[in-house]
């Protein structure tokens, strides 16, 4: 693989295999061919200029799973524009931050967000917003403009942070194409004779560098409208798959489902996935028959750490994600930036080519996370003698509910603009199905308030995996020095006392 930017994978793959089909969506049976992707994209990118993006502008995107959301991508990329996916679930509070913050020019959209951008566009620099179901492509090639280079932007891809509002990871072309070339030159060695899957919503990273993998392999994407536990295996047999990747619960789930004859009926070869539990680590390979290779990397990073067959047997059930993949290095360190000793706990550092350049428009966050060259993830590891590394946890302070990050600070942001709230903390909650649920305990102005309330308000300016579950009120929150909430000690104190917990669940 020679390409170093998007552009250059397009049309190194319209050029390669022009007739062969590179997409399909599931939801619509839509396809396209990887000469029509780059054709569409030509056509889309030239509407954009004409709406005024340039090179160094942002487009935004806000849609669910279908073919306009990666060719918007692409597009923007042709113009050396950077792509903002929107979650398409955000409401006010944190479409306005990502917009606003990004300082997005042009929204690609579908009517169904119409109303939301209305009413957050006076807040944020959107000139223009394009529906795609409205609009004729013209049948144009890309306006002719300076090629990206690899260093130039091409996301910028916001993920929850500790400090509150989600943070814009400045990702450039390098990222995806090093991504990528990892998977096709290392294992899984993906190439044109693979079909690879993706099943989450394209405003996550997963299902793009699933796009970037494809353009590099010439490997068929089918693209399903979401994860459905109890069609995903159907789906991977209806469409031939070969490889794919999934995280968090959807392990769990997928051995949750009841036993089939048509379990081992499909054609995997490998199955990559983060955060395999360990003791279903081996029932999972029993059902399917196919081996599961755990995986680690970050939106800020890429990908990192990857089990391979040289490890895999001895590992299956340890919680071992492998070794730091080509172009990484990783380091354990304490809380100097020293390295431990091989077999202790410290904090996992990363480097190597590829990285986000830093978070956009935040340069004491990117400081704090980049030192002495290395990225500092806030996970906690260890690594044996051999260099395989065992993830121990995390120091951030993020809940982590069904495979979403969510900053705690953000909710409590939102907490404290409802009129009755006083001081809330947000911590996590234990759960067996979704890892951990949202707990919000709130100090109240005055009079009483129902958390009903308070969460329907919370629904308004959230996500809904962002929404508090539990709620728990108090006088009093116990603080630090610095008058910050200590939630060691919070936790201590609910866990002591008999304080009555609201389960909206129950309502």
């Amino acid at each position: 693989m020679n390409a170093e930017t998007l552009v250059g994978l397009v049309r190194d793959a319209a050029r390669r295999w022009p007739d062969r089909t590179a997409w399909t969506f599931d939801r619509t049976g839509r396809e396209l061919t990887f000469a029509e992707i780059d054709r569409r994209s030509d056509a889309l990118a030239a509407l954009l200029a004409e709406s005024g993006v340039a090179a160094g502008d942002r487009v935004a995107v806000m849609m669910d799973n279908r073919p306009e959301f990666p060719l918007g991508w692409l597009a923007a990329a042709k113009l050396g524009a950077a792509m903002v996916p929107v979650n398409n679930r955000y409401q006010e509070y944190d479409a306005t931050h990502v917009l606003a913050h990004s300082q997005a020019r042009v929204v690609l959209t579908t009517a169904e967000h119409a109303d939301l951008l209305a009413r957050v566009r006076k807040a944020t620099s959107v000139r223009r917003v394009l529906d795609v179901d409205a609009i004729d492509l013209p049948a144009a090639e890309a306006p002719r403009c300076a090629p990206p280079t690899p260093e130039a932007l091409a996301n910028i891809q916001y993920t929850s942070g500790t400090t509150g509002a989600p943070k814009g990871c400045a990702l450039p072309h390098r990222y995806w194409t090093t991504l990528a070339a990892g998977l096709v030159d290392g294992f899984p060695r993906i190439d044109d004779r693979d079909t690879i899957l993706t099943a989450q919503p394209f405003h996550y990273i997963d299902p793009q560098w699933n796009v970037a993998l494809g353009l590099a392999a010439g490997a068929r994407l089918v693209v399903l409208d979401r994860f459905h536990p109890t069609t995903f295996w159907a789906k991977v047999r209806e469409h031939g798959v070969t490889w794919f990747y999934c995280l968090g619960l959807m392990p769990k789930l997928l051995l949750d489902q009841d036993p089939s004859p048509a379990d081992r009926e499909h054609r995997v070869r490998a199955i990559s996935a983060s955060a395999i539990p360990p003791n279903l680590h081996a029932a999972l390979e029993r059902r399917w028959g196919v081996p599961w290779f755990e995986a680690f990397g970050m939106t800020e990073t890429g990908s990192d750490i990857r089990m391979t067959p040289q490890d895999h047997d001895a590992a299956v059930g340890t919680g071992c994600l492998g070794r730091a993949a080509p172009g990484r290095e990783v380091m354990i360190v304490d809380g100097d930036g020293a390295p431990v000793p091989r077999g202790e706990v410290g904090e996992l550092a990363i480097r190597g080519t590829g990285l986000m350049h830093g978070y956009f428009r935040d340069p004491e966050a990117t400081d704090r996370a980049f030192r002495a060259g290395w990225f500092h993830t806030g996970d906690l590891a260890r690594m044996d003698d051999e260099g395989r590394v065992y993830y121990a946890g995390r120091t951030k302070d993020m809940i982590r509910r069904s495979g979403e990050n969510i900053a705690a600070a953000e909710v409590e942001r939102v907490l404290q603009l409802h009129p009755a709230v006083e001081v809330a903390a947000v911590l996590p909650e234990p759960d067996e199905l979704r890892g951990e649920e949202v707990h919000a305990v709130v100090v109240l102005r005055g009079e009483p308030c129902d958390p009903r309330e308070l969460a329907d308000f919370c629904a308004t300016q959230l996500a809904y995996f962002k929404v508090p579950r539990y709620w728990t009120f108090r006088d009093r929150l116990p603080m630090t020095a610095s008058e910050r909430v200590a939630k060691a000690v919070l936790r201590a104190e609910l866990h002591a006392e008999e304080a009555t917990t609201h389960d909206s669940r129950t309502w």
